[in-house]
């Protein structure tokens, strides 16, 4: 079924279908919300809050963006939300390559370079480059304009270029 009549359906109070949703939503919000959060905070918390919120708020979805754009611009701004509450920054990339010890030693690099940057450029780059999202989803989800998100990846670009030239 259609995200979209999936979400139609659970504003409508079908249990079925918001457990339908909740199994197609959880291994992408677990992807989404792992490679932000500090090992000491639970994902598992943050998705159940998103998807409480979507199944209280169903019906104020108003089509001008896709579900998926909906759903994780609440799972952000819910772990946004828990982060500050418990005053811990986010942890940012964790990206699979072939070689281990190499794997090891860019991801190291990688994460120090993002770890430099400011939260709001660094989320925008993770979103865009590494979960593909477009730079409308993107402002839809942190609640600013396109314009913004462009410019927050670009200076988060330049910065990091001369962070890992620095690391290097």
């Amino acid at each position: 079924m259609p995200e979209e009549c999936l979400l139609e359906a659970v504003a409508r109070g079908d249990r079925c279908a918001f457990e339908d949703l909740y199994r197609c939503y959880y291994p992408r919000l677990t992807r989404f919300l792992a490679r932000r959060l500090p090992p000491s905070h639970s994902a598992d918390e943050i998705i159940n809050d998103t998807l409480l919120i979507v199944w209280k708020h169903a019906r104020e979805f108003r089509h001008q963006s896709q579900v998926s754009t909906w759903i994780f611009g609440i799972a952000h701004r819910v772990a946004l939300k828990s982060l500050r509450r418990d005053r811990r920054s986010f942890v940012t990339f964790e990206e699979p390559f072939i070689d281990p010890y190499r794997q090891l030693e860019q991801e190291e690099w990688i994460t120090q370079g993002l770890s430099r940057l400011p939260h709001d450029q660094r989320v925008s780059l993770l979103l865009v480059y590494q979960l593909g999202h477009s730079v409308e989803q993107v402002a839809t989800m942190t609640e600013c304009s396109a314009g913004t998100v462009k410019s927050r990846m670009f200076h988060a670009r330049v910065k990091l270029r001369h962070f890992l030239t620095a690391l290097q």
